[in-house]
């Protein structure tokens, strides 16, 4: 599983990083940040960093499977 995350789509609302810390969080800048850095999510966190992209009112974030 991939995350890709969309910038230019963040309004750093934080609600992702809220509900999946280890996994998302904000940047000084206000966006979002994702802690893994080739953005593969290793199985055992694929639970949360789906349901941190799916909270994201802005849909900056997108979960592939096919990664």
């Amino acid at each position: 599983m991939r995350i890709e995350v969309v910038r230019e789509r963040c309004e750093g609302h934080g609600l992702c990083g809220e509900r999946s810390p280890a996994i998302y969080g904000l940047d000084d800048e206000g966006f979002v940040v994702f802690r893994y850095e080739d953005r593969d999510v290793p199985a055992n966190d694929e639970d949360a960093a789906v349901a941190g992209a799916r909270i994201c009112p802005a849909a900056a974030l997108r979960v592939r499977a096919d990664a």
